[in-house]
């Protein structure tokens, strides 16, 4: 029977049967299918019940490589808006591999002083990439959910020292509710948030003055008026995912500071709009929030699992996330401690070597080209919509999302049109050629691309109309 241990020698031609995969993948995504439907019996070569005997390493990779590269989604390459996914730079995934090469507990500097130290710097750089001031700190999170549960639990932890209570040690129970107030934009990954932190998703108040959810300021005052003084928590949006539209943050801030209350940004792709003169006004008063969630997997085009939480006062992170009773390990002030104390996450992938790879590779020049790269694309892809006599935007575009919906010209019933347009969004993504799902925007369906690979072309951008064209014009004819 194999065993790793008699295996040893199979590690570097393993490596090599990857590499060898690479580049024919890499090059292969600008024109494949985003989705290949035909190659969906493949996956069932990895099912069935766990082999009592194993195959070995290298028929086991070799499985991998062939189901993966012939059915994984590919959301890498240039083709794909369905999400806001940016896909992997050169110097993105090179450093993921050497993630896994060197396998390090990015826990704390007792596990790792190399991932510590990276990580460290990553989130100084990122700090400084934002126009965040010296002082803030934060911590790397599996994702922007757990960006914003960093920074909520963080928050929670504020929220109960105003009542007197250590959250951290004697919990929630007992206290009142903890207001939370946001406008129409608050996405459902800060609701998860919540959920978890046993607030409960519904906690949020939302206060909006029209159907696209824009924040109704007067509303929001008056509500915050009425608590009479009680710590609340703000949530501000930074990047509606429908329109890529942005709550008026630094009007967020003045209630903040007014009414002595939390500020969280959720930024999760929409933070970068800071990196451009032509888009910073978007994220004005960013540093005047308490703390910020983001993912640097969407417009850092970095591989999953590299969100992060940035906190105007870092020394709360350890007081809310520290881990309690165990000699063996470090407390959050340790100098043998890190990043694992202040954080959801005890064991963690040493996640900042990509995003270090990527920023020391780019830049922030090289970073800032490509957001107004993208937000030029978004315009083009707005401009052959408005051009298209059977295409209909919905929306402006302030940054990378482009809101529309087909409408061809004999069909005005609204009710028609939702129906067609919900079941293009399906055929486009068993079509495959492009990857562009559907949404609801101010009460009808439409789609969303979002412009955040740093591969697409304005190529791309006239494929992807001509495609929605095609499928639209056939399901119209099918009726």
């Amino acid at each position: 029977m194999p065993d790793p241990l008699d295996e040893v020698a199979e590690t570097v031609p393993a490596l090599r049967q990857v590499l060898d995969a690479a580049g024919p993948y890499l090059a292969s995504l600008p024109t494949r299918l985003v989705y290949d439907r035909t190659a969906e019996p493949m996956l069932a070569e990895i099912g069935g019940p766990l082999p009592e005997r194993g195959v070995g390493t290298g028929p086991a990779i070799q499985t991998l490589l062939r189901v993966g590269t012939g059915t994984a989604t590919a959301s890498a390459g240039p083709r794909f808006y369905h999400f806001v996914i940016g896909g992997a730079t050169p110097a993105a995934l090179a450093a993921d591999w050497v993630v896994s090469l060197l396998d390090q507990n990015a826990f704390a500097r007792a596990s790792s002083r190399f991932a510590h130290e990276v990580e460290t710097t990553v989130l100084d750089w990122l700090r400084s990439l934002v126009g965040l001031p010296e002082g803030w700190g934060g911590a790397l999170a599996a994702s922007a959910t757990f960006g914003n549960v960093t920074a909520l639990a963080t928050a929670t932890h504020w929220w109960g020292e105003r009542h007197g209570v250590d959250v951290a040690s004697q919990g929630i129970a007992g206290l009142p509710r903890m207001p939370v107030l946001g406008g129409g934009y608050v996405h459902p990954s800060a609701r998860k948030a919540l959920q978890l932190l046993g607030h409960g998703k519904d906690t949020v108040e939302t206060f909006v003055r029209d159907d696209a959810g824009r924040v109704d300021l007067a509303a929001l005052r008056r509500r915050l008026s009425e608590l009479d003084g009680a710590p609340a928590v703000l949530i501000a949006t930074a990047g509606e995912v429908n329109a890529g539209d942005f709550d008026p943050i630094a009007d967020f801030a003045e209630l903040a500071e007014e009414f002595g209350a939390w500020l969280h940004v959720d930024g999760a792709f929409g933070l970068f709009a800071s990196l451009s003169p032509r888009t910073r006004h978007l994220t004005a008063g960013i540093e005047r929030a308490d703390s910020i969630a983001a993912d640097a997997h969407k417009w850092l085009n970095v591989p999953y699992e590299s969100g992060f939480a940035l906190v105007r006062d870092p020394s709360r992170l350890g007081r809310a996330f520290g881990m309690p009773g165990a000699p063996y390990l470090p407390g959050p002030d340790d100098p043998r401690g890190g990043y694992g104390l202040l954080g959801p996450e005890s064991s963690r992938r040493a996640r900042a070597l990509p995003i270090w790879a990527s920023l020391a590779a780019y830049g922030r020049d090289g970073f800032r080209a490509m957001v107004e790269r993208h937000c030029d694309l978004a315009q083009h892809l707005a401009a052959r919509v408005d051009a298209a006599p059977d295409l209909e935007r919905l929306a402006d575009v302030p940054l990378n999302i482009v809101c529309f919906r087909y409408h061809p010209s004999d069909v005005d019933d609204e009710a028609r049109l939702d129906e067609l347009n919900r079941r293009l969004a399906d055929a486009l993504l068993d079509d495959g050629r492009v990857y562009a799902g559907g949404t609801v925007y101010r009460g009808r369906s439409a789609l969303r691309p979002a412009i955040s690979n740093w591969r697409t072309t304005a190529a791309d951008l006239d494929y992807l109309v001509d495609v929605v064209r095609d499928l639209g014009t056939r399901l119209t004819r099918e009726g």
